[in-house]
């Protein structure tokens, strides 16, 4: 009996248990429901901790990191992809486009003028633009070029839905040391950013266009192909000059790069939109190339070839090469100084001319059979 009975207390205190699981089951799915309220305040639990966790991670970004950020979200839609289409006639394929090559760029106003380099568009016969985040690419066509100073201006020949200027700066006050932040297309990688400071000022560098440029900003911001006529900010991103050229062995950055500065860039780039070159001072003659005139005349001066018809030179009286009856070469005078500063090659002159405007009077010191004279003109414009 006993055993019977211990039997039946486990069996009932079993069947209890059974219940009471039932019930707390019940309890638990009825819970599982998701009343209205509770949704809503999870809800905004969750998109309180993601706010929270954006500012985190803000707040782990160094005060720089953050202006770069915010200067390559504003100035990438100012930078533009060019690229230089060349036509060629093929034997098999007859007449057919081929790109030749690709630089970067900058739009310069709200008309839809891009600056660039002049070797970005040297030779081509039509160009593209493209821009970041548009999949369209928008033909453009040449307005001017200034090869001395390696910048050309192109213009769209249709306008995007949303065309962003670049902000221009100046490149006067600029001490070495400064940030320095290029972006451009380096090897076909769009709208790339590198940063490094203003490395020196006021270089003179050959230029493509055969004379030196001078005041060309030195920077160790990473510069390659493709970076060519793109722009170089300050630290508020604004324009202070145009990635040209760099200084490698390799071909590939080596922390010495060059941009024209943006103060030439604003003198020039409006005479090429409005006349499509460059009105600049002149006196009207063409000179020797300076290794002649070092193997006939040494190391100092610069030599005349000849004379415009009509110029301030000719009207001074000077002289240029001539030919005697039986066929030997006269030279023609050769040019010591303008406004007593030395000139000695034929890229101190051009340089030297940026410094005045037409109208401006020069006097100017020469050797005529061997005795120096000195006479005064009137630049006339070229």
């Amino acid at each position: 009996m006993t055993y019977i009975k211990n039997s039946l207390i486990i069996i009932s205190l079993a069947f209890i248990a059974l219940i009471s699981c039932s019930a707390q089951l019940g309890n638990d799915s009825k819970s599982d429901e998701p009343k209205p309220n509770e949704v809503i305040k999870d809800v905004v639990r969750s998109t309180e901790s993601a706010t929270k966790k954006v500012e985190k991670d803000q707040n782990y970004l160094l005060e720089v990191e953050k202006r770069l950020i915010g200067i390559y979200k504003n100035v990438s839609k100012s930078v533009v992809g060019v690229s230089n289409i060349r036509k060629v006639d093929n034997f098999f394929y007859g007449n057919a486009e081929v790109p030749q090559g690709m630089g970067s760029g900058f739009i310069w106003d709200d008309q839809g003028h891009v600056v660039t380099n002049y070797h970005v568009v040297q030779g081509g016969d039509s160009f593209v633009i493209s821009f970041n985040q548009d999949a369209k690419q928008y033909k453009a066509k040449l307005v001017g070029t200034e090869p001395k100073k390696d910048i050309a201006v192109l213009k769209l020949q249709e306008l995007p839905k949303n065309l962003h200027t670049i902000n221009k700066g100046a490149s006067e006050a600029l001490q070495v040391g400064q940030m320095g932040i290029a972006i451009g297309s380096p090897f076909g990688l769009d709208y790339t950013m590198t940063r490094g400071i203003i490395s020196a000022l006021n270089r003179r560098i050959d230029g493509i266009g055969g004379v030196k440029i001078h005041g060309m900003i030195q920077t160790d911001a990473s510069i390659n192909q493709g970076n060519s006529g793109g722009p170089l900010l300050d630290s508020t991103g604004s324009l202070i000059g145009m990635n040209t050229l760099i200084f490698s062995p390799s071909g590939a950055s080596a922390g010495l790069g060059f941009a024209v500065p943006v103060d030439t860039i604003k003198s020039i780039v409006p005479q090429l939109i409005k006349h499509g070159k460059v009105i600049r001072p002149g006196l009207g003659i063409t000179v020797l190339e300076d290794h002649y005139t070092r193997r006939f005349f040494g190391e100092k001066g610069v030599a005349i070839a000849s004379l415009a018809e009509g110029s301030p030179a000719e009207k001074a009286g000077l002289k240029g090469m001539a030919r005697s009856r039986r066929g030997k070469i006269k030279f023609g005078d050769l040019i010591l100084k303008i406004d007593g500063k030395d000139i000695n090659t034929y890229s101190q002159i051009y340089n030297l001319l940026d410094n005045y405007k037409v109208g401006d009077e020069v006097e100017v010191t020469y050797i005529r059979d061997e005795k120096t004279q000195k006479t005064k003109l009137k630049l006339k414009a070229y």
